[in-house]
């Protein structure tokens, strides 16, 4: 297509220092401003590469970053790919959220590098850019701001030694303290160390509530850039111990103290007992006991933010099965060996993955090796709940939703107040007191796999080998919908198999963002699409996407944990996808779809869109139309189109493919040859059989039985379990047992000096109820006491009469001796 005069003309108008000249802002011909834009002559969204369809300059408007991700600290140096500057530095200006600006610079390579600032917020950050000293923004990209803790070590300065850092000043507790960094990672000569301090200040839950971090002082000015720094810390001026928690920040030494969102390496957030004042090293157990006492004020004026906290799963199987919901709390997880510093008697936490909706606080929850709950009411190392989530909560930047932070300011340093650095933890328990599961309803699950396969949420299995695209799931409600392509396997010989497989699923709850999972092509690895483009997890496999959480798992598992608490999982298992949702009870009787209505009632699981249902005993063929009914239509689509296959055929055909004609399960025959292989491999799991006949493939069959088995796993590691709820051991006694689930005796006992009054254990049944309340414990009653006065006392009475015997005894012989000596000497 030509361009009339007029635009070339402004074309050439419309220039600016940079590489090159700068189109028009929107020419159609160009991506200057049209980032993500698909109309026009040529496109500039992400489909256009397969496509063949991008404008020319897509690569020097629409920006590529490496590395793509960095610390919400920020301080972060990348580089953007595929633009090149004969500039200066000076005018290089990156603008994140049209709010933000850093100065970038050119390289001696002339490439053109940014710097991420100081943000408060997780998440895909938009960024501008601009070559021209800020008179336009022409370009765009994204950013990935992270939770510090996910953050690569090597990206950080090391506390080396890190606790004691945090308890610097209390007892015995002394000496120099050192900070190591990669001098790689901050390419200068000389460095400047600087304190910054973090608070969130104002009345809380109010508008005038705000978070910052600030600059306090340095530690060490235009030093050597060795990697490594040495000092014995001295008590901070007075203006500055209002600050408890921060960071260290390294610098290259021609900033200016303080200077913002430069090149920087930042260290953990931590306690900063090492800064404070003389006062608490004078007196470290007084000083936080203060502290303790101030924060259990205010906290007694806050809300209660565990009205609206969820229940914790009964179970670690529960909780682990639970992922739309909870996930591992990368403080104790027990597939990285259940390290877990401020939880000693647990081996696994989950944390709630959604903050609560009015404070953004969160669950956690954590359990023994024996799969037990842990709580702080029979032991400190119990889960605590979080006033402040730690992975913050929408729409961030301001407390208690700061990520990470807000979570150490009103959950974390009122620990070290009142169980590390002072003997007052029960005050914090108190405060902090762990949910029990009595309440807690397990999600439901559905499952498709192999050569499609359904086990729906309330349990029917069906087969349906439809080629096309087709809706898993739709809720009302929630506008959570659930999209599959399924296509045919190319066998190794090269021809088709009569069955199909899922190899594409797109997810969308409400206005949230797209996630789509994808067999890419001939690897048999998983791609992963965010609103149609694809996504690289090099450097992080966690993102905080708008309406959900994205986790990638060794490449070949994706989960996809949604706003309201649903989840999805698609994994690899053999040549197709495997897909298993997770629901709530909340979303009982508002599904439909293949993966059937959720309402505990599976004689309505085959419903078609009119609202027709079909008998649980229908046909093959009968369920085949049943499915066919649910294929996607084109205007509400989810799945992306980015090849001239998909284009061809699944955007321009039908998306359910008439003239396929698969292998019904009544069809199926094993071949001879394989019969006793296959009977050995799938015994009576139909499904396994199944696949076997229609691919002629035993790993094919093999997959499709590792899969069913997983789900029966899950499903029953989701099943209702009954809790009776903690039970208090009697004052002045103690019990034995802090498991509360069905079937579980706790036993009781007494002090010295005190008595059992009441039963001595007590079970928890069927109903929920415990057999028997708490005893007491009373004093004097001991059996032990009782004893000994019985025994002593008869002793008392024996050694009495052992002493009347005696003293008859005695005197009995006195009276007889006397006369017959009498007698004696009367007769002489």
């Amino acid at each position: 297509m030509k361009l009339s005069l007029l635009p070339w003309a402004l074309l050439l108008l419309v220039t600016a220092p940079g590489p090159g000249p700068q189109p028009a802002a929107g020419a159609q011909g160009s991506c200057s401003h049209r980032c993500g834009v698909q109309d026009g002559p040529c496109s500039c969204h992400p489909t256009c590469f397969g496509l063949a369809s991008c404008c020319s300059d897509i690569r020097d408007f629409c920006l590529e970053i490496l590395p793509y991700s960095g610390s919400i600290m920020g301080g972060k140096d990348f580089v953007v790919q595929h633009l090149n500057s004969s500039n200066s530095t000076d005018g290089v200006i990156c603008s994140f959220k049209e709010s933000i600006q850093t100065r970038g610079f050119v390289d001696s390579s002339a490439r053109v590098h940014c710097v991420s600032p100081l943000l408060y917020e997780t998440g895909r950050i938009p960024f501008t850019l601009s070559m021209d000293n800020g008179h336009s923004f022409p370009r765009s990209g994204t950013w990935l701001a992270v939770h510090p803790s996910k953050v690569s070590e090597s990206e950080k300065s090391q506390l080396v030694n890190e606790t004691r850092w945090q308890y610097y000043g209390t007892a015995s507790t002394q000496g120099n303290l050192t900070l190591t960094w990669n001098t790689l990672a901050l390419p200068t000569n000389s460095i400047t160390i600087e304190l910054w301090g973090y608070e969130e200040t104002g009345k809380p839950y109010s508008q005038e509530w705000t978070a910052a971090w600030s600059y306090l002082y340095s530690l060490a000015t235009n030093i050597t850039n060795s990697g490594s720094f040495t000092f014995t810390p001295k008590p901070a001026p007075q203006n500055y111990q209002r600050w408890k928690v921060g960071a260290l920040r390294i610098v290259n030494s021609k900033h200016h103290a303080g200077e913002k969102d430069v090149h920087a390496l930042w260290s953990n957030e931590h306690a900063l007992a090492w800064h404070l004042g003389d006062d608490f090293r004078a007196d470290p157990v007084a000083w936080a006991r203060a502290q303790c006492l101030a924060w259990e004020e205010l906290e007694d004026q806050l809300p209660n933010f565990l009205e609206e906290l969820p229940d914790c799963p009964c179970t670690l199987a529960q909780a682990q099965a639970d992922s739309g919901r909870f996930q591992a709390d990368y403080g104790c997880d027990i597939e990285h060996g259940s390290v877990c510093t401020y939880h000693p008697g647990a081996v696994h936490c989950v944390r709630s993955v959604q903050a609560s909706p009015l404070y953004g606080s969160g669950q956690q929850c954590c359990y023994t090796a024996a799969g037990t709950q842990l709580l702080t009411a029979d032991s400190t190392s119990g889960s605590t709940p979080d006033r402040g989530h730690d992975w913050g909560a929408p729409p961030y930047r301001v407390p208690p939703r700061v990520p990470g932070l807000s979570h150490w300011i009103y959950d974390v340093i009122s620990f070290y107040y009142c169980c590390l650095w002072a003997p007052e933890c029960s005050r914090y328990m108190q405060r902090r007191p762990s949910s029990d599961c009595r309440s807690y309803q397990p999600p439901r699950l559905a499952s498709t796999f192999g050569d499609p396969h359904f086990v729906t949420f309330d349990g029917t299995n069906f087969t349906f080998n439809g080629r096309g695209e087709y809706v898993l799931l739709e809720a009302s409600g929630t506008d959570l919908r659930v999209q599959a392509r399924a296509q045919t396997r190319m066998t190794p010989e090269g021809s088709q198999d009569r069955g199909t497989g899922l190899t594409a699923v797109a997810v969308q709850e409400g206005n949230s963002d797209v996630v789509e999972v994808r067999l890419r092509d001939g690897a048999g690895a998983l791609q992963v699409l965010l609103n149609q483009e694809v996504l690289s997890f090099k450097e992080q496999r966690w993102m905080d996407l708008k309406g959900m959480f994205l986790s990638v798992a060794a490449g070949d598992r994706v989960s996809v944990m949604l706003s309201s608490g649903a989840g999805l999982e698609v994994s690899v298992q053999g040549p197709f996808l495997s897909v298993a949702v997770l629901l709530p009870n909340k979303f009982l009787t508002h599904t439909r779809g293949l993966l059937g209505t959720l309402n505990d009632n599976p004689s309505d699981d085959f419903t078609l869109r009119s609202g027709q249902v079909l008998p649980p005993s229908a046909s093959s063929r009968e369920l085949f139309q049943f499915g066919a009914d649910w294929a996607v239509e084109n205007a509400s689509s989810l799945l992306t189109y980015d090849s001239k296959f998909l284009v061809e055929n699944f955007l321009l055909r039908p998306k359910h493919d008439p003239n396929f004609l698969p292998l019904f399960p009544e069809e199926t025959t094993s071949s001879p040859s394989q019969a006793s292989e296959v009977a050995k491999l799938c015994g009576d799991n139909n499904f396994c059989n199944f696949d076997v006949a229609a691919t002629g493939s035993l790993s094919v069959g093999n997959a499709t039985r590792l899969v069913h088995r997983q789900h029966l796993l899950r499903t029953q590691s989701l099943q209702p379990v009954v809790s009776c709820g903690w039970l208090a051991p009697p004052s002045n006694g103690h019990k034995e047992g802090m498991r509360y689930l069905v079937g579980s005796t706790v036993h009781f006992h007494c002090d010295s000096g005190y008595s059992l009054a009441g039963a001595e254990a007590s079970t928890c049944q069927a109903d929920g109820t415990w057999s028997r309340p708490t005893p007491t414990c009373q004093p004097g009653r001991s059996y032990a006491v009782l004893l000994g006065v019985i025994f002593g006392g008869l002793a008392v009475v024996a050694l009495v009469a052992l002493v009347y015997v005696l003293l008859r005894r005695r005197k009995s012989n006195t009276c007889v001796t006397e006369p017959n000596v009498g007698l004696l000497a009367f007769v002489q």
